[in-house]
């Protein structure tokens, strides 16, 4: 039974994605069916310890999410692995990520509320609860429809709300907004798509 092979995974990739980091592979050449994974990490803190991801053992997808297992601040990889039965594959590594400096940021979901002379703007994140800590920001910008002129409100922080005076404003308005956040460097996401409003409309 020896002589059996299983195939290894391939395109093992540790991959950040929307704030998360996820480790993605696909299965190696003629896998049977009954194919699980399992998958480990190591930090290059403790370079050849391998740690155990207590629910990505003997998973059949073909990912797993390691946002809220992996240490932060340091760089890390994982490794997966197929068994099928009594027959195991070689392990299969992935490169090293660094949360923050590699991190994919998702435009935020606007939450707008218009009021009689204000509208009153929050961002909300899909972040996973473990990150919620970080200093997650976001820009906002506010235009008329059809305009390329846009006022910017940057540097917001996560949980605040932005109060815009309407008063002088007339007509339909458009807000967009993108995540920020300072590592080493500035990264932004793309810009959400625009919710556009009506404003102190006649009748």
């Amino acid at each position: 039974s020896g002589h059996v092979q299983l195939r290894p995974p391939q395109n093992v990739t540790l991959l950040s994605k929307d704030f998360d980091m996820i480790l993605t592979w696909t299965p190696g050449e003629d896998s049977p069916l009954d194919v699980t994974y399992t998958v480990r990490y190591e930090s290059q803190e403790r370079m050849g310890k391998w740690i155990k991801v207590r629910h990505c053992k003997n998973i059949p997808r073909t990912s797993c999410n390691l946002t809220c297992v992996l240490p932060k601040f340091v760089k890390v990889r994982a490794r997966v692995k197929a068994v099928a039965g009594p027959f195991q594959s070689l392990w299969v590594e992935s490169q090293f990520k660094e949360y923050h400096l590699d991190v994919e940021l998702a435009p935020p979901v606007l939450n707008v509320n218009v009021k009689e002379k204000a509208i009153h703007v929050n961002a909300s994140f899909p972040l996973a609860t473990c990150v919620e800590s970080f200093s997650w920001m976001y820009d906002l910008n506010l235009w008329e429809a059809g305009s390329e002129n846009k006022k910017q409100y940057e540097g917001l922080f996560r949980k605040s709300t932005v109060t815009i005076d309407t008063t002088a404003l007339r007509g339909n308005y458009c807000l967009s907004a993108r995540s920020s956040f300072q590592s080493i460097n500035f990264k932004h996401s793309k810009f959400s798509q625009p919710v556009c409003v009506l404003l102190n409309s006649k009748g």
